[in-house]
């Protein structure tokens, strides 16, 4: 009897597993919040009213397509639109999923097109108020504006000893695609505290919220800081070397002496002209008739070469060149010596920090709305099939039936446009373009990374140029990497040197045949101006 009954209970109990499973299946099928614009947004989605922000938003097709999205219209405007969602979405103890579709129709050059998901506020909630100082739990998506050019994954955590909230960025975040094409981006959070970030359905980041090394700063501060009331000791000497004091300047040392001297031994080569100018009045030059003297100053003829000046060595006043003077020695200063009284450079003690805590798994704030609120530069930014799921499939089946097929129209038709235009960014091209922004994101190339950016996108312009820019960025590579390795500045220059005069070569070779006429005639109507020969 006793046994039937267990087996009564267990099989209850089963059946009640089975049951609780399947309802967590069937729940987990459908996506949380999921917007296709498909709808008109007004009355639904509501726009700003804050002061600044006066980009108007429209519900319109994206180009090539039936499927309609929420339109980015006019070029530099701040934009700013939010949704509420009907009760706040806790983020903690599950699988979340962001993702969104974005095209950049007419390009982008400088401008974002990230979501903001706004954690609830403290006060009343005031949709048409939302703005950038509206505070939101999540920041993701892309970013290209200069040196910028990155999808941003923003997280904005609470410290609990504090109660300060604080932006953590993603580090080494993946780059923006460089085409016109629609895009999905999904950013996966995940229980273990692990994040993935996907462009396409393609991991392009893997991280980890906890320890917090992966972002900057650290979720977890320090543990200790610098005591910000610890002074340095008057007497604290930081100074390693310190001058001579019993040295003494040499009888024979001349601080006086010049650096260059004339060279007594140079001597005015034969045939040069010192009566004549280097430069002469241009002879059929006349006063414009409304050149006014107390108003535009008096009127003077514009000058050229003096044509006597070209097959002589040198025309004017003939000056000694200078050579350097074999006595200088400039200011006498004493030697350097070790310091007795060095004690390394200072520190303040360190101490406790106040603000430190630990955690198991971030405190991420609830999500009570999904805003965008964004300044750029671009028109035609269009956003569609925002989604927040708790089932990484879920998204997955989005890609495959809302995304996808547009995806596939828009890349066949742009392979079909530049097959016919015989231009445009091949296929290798824009893979090399992909990894060139990669580079210009590494750590050491910080220093460089202006110019770097400023190349690819110049080249991208030009793609006839792509060779040039590899070879100017491998240079100023080797150029970083010699310094790193060997600390030597003389080659580092003329690896500089060398880079500037091949991007300069590289660009001026590919100018238009209408800048090179120009140039002819300017050179035909005021011949340049000759230096002074001091050297012959």
């Amino acid at each position: 009897m006793e046994e039937a009954r267990r087996r009564v209970y267990l099989e209850c109990g089963l059946l009640l597993l089975i049951g609780c499973f399947a309802s967590r299946t069937c729940a987990s099928s459908d996506p949380i919040f999921h917007e296709s614009f498909d709808e008109s947004f007004e009355g639904r989605w509501i726009v700003s009213e804050k002061e600044g922000y006066k980009g108007v938003w429209k519900h319109d097709k994206s180009e090539g397509h039936d499927d309609y999205g929420l339109l980015v219209s006019e070029k530099a405007r701040k934009y700013a639109i939010v949704k509420e969602l009907g009760k706040p979405m806790n983020l903690r103890g599950r699988t979340i999923v962001l993702q969104f579709e974005t095209r950049f129709q007419d390009g982008l050059e400088c401008g974002g097109a990230y979501l903001k998901y706004l954690r609830p506020q403290e006060s009343v909630w005031t949709a048409k108020d939302f703005d950038n100082e509206s505070p939101y739990s999540i920041m993701f998506g892309p970013d290209k504006c200069g040196v910028t050019n990155k999808v941003h994954f923003i997280l904005k955590h609470k410290n609990p000893k504090s109660g300060a909230y604080i932006e953590h960025h993603l580090k080494f975040p993946p780059v923006v695609p460089s085409d016109k094409l629609t895009h999905v981006y999904t950013a996966i959070l995940k229980p273990n505290n692990e994040l993935q970030i996907l462009i396409d359905g393609e991991e392009k980041k893997k991280a980890r919220f906890l320890p917090g090394d992966d972002f900057d700063p650290a979720l977890i501060p320090v543990k200790t800081i610098p005591d910000p009331d610890d002074k340095k000791p008057e007497d604290w000497d930081e100074r390693p070397k310190i001058p001579d004091p019993d040295a003494v300047k040499p009888d024979d040392w001349d601080e006086d002496a010049p650096m260059e001297i004339d060279d007594e031994e140079a001597v005015k080569p034969e045939g040069w002209l010192d009566d004549e100018p280097e430069e002469i009045d241009d002879p059929e030059a006349t006063k414009p008739e409304d050149w006014d003297d107390e108003e535009d100053g008096e009127w003077e003829a514009p000058k050229y070469e003096n044509p006597k000046c070209v097959l002589a060595p040198g025309c004017g006043e003939w000056k000694r060149p200078m050579k350097r003077n074999p006595d200088y020695k400039g200011k006498w200063t004493a030697p350097l010596i070790d310091n007795p009284n060095y004690k390394g450079i200072w520190k303040p003690r360190n101490i406790p920090n106040p603000d430190y805590f630990e955690i198991d798994t971030p405190n991420f704030e609830p999500i009570a709305a999904i805003g965008i609120e964004i300044w750029t530069m671009q028109s035609g930014i269009l956003f569609d099939n925002i989604l927040i799921a708790d089932n990484e499939k879920v998204a997955e089946s989005y890609r495959a039936t809302a995304w996808k097929p547009k995806f596939e129209i828009e890349k066949e038709r742009k392979r079909a446009e530049e097959a016919a235009s015989g231009g445009g960014l091949k296929g290798f091209q824009k893979t090399v373009f992909d990894i060139l922004y990669k580079i210009a994101d590494i750590p050491f190339l910080k220093e460089h990374k202006l110019k770097i950016m400023d190349l690819i996108e110049k080249a991208e312009q030009q793609p006839a140029l792509t060779i040039g820019v590899i070879v100017a960025i491998i240079l100023v590579i080797l150029t970083v990497l010699f310094r790193l390795l060997f600390g030597g500045k003389t080659p580092a220059k003329e690896s500089a040197r060398t880079t500037a005069t091949l991007v300069a070569e590289t660009f001026s070779s590919d100018k238009g045949s209408e800048e090179k006429e120009q140039k002819d005639k300017d050179a035909t109507a005021a011949p340049r101006r000759r230096n002074t020969r001091r050297e012959n």
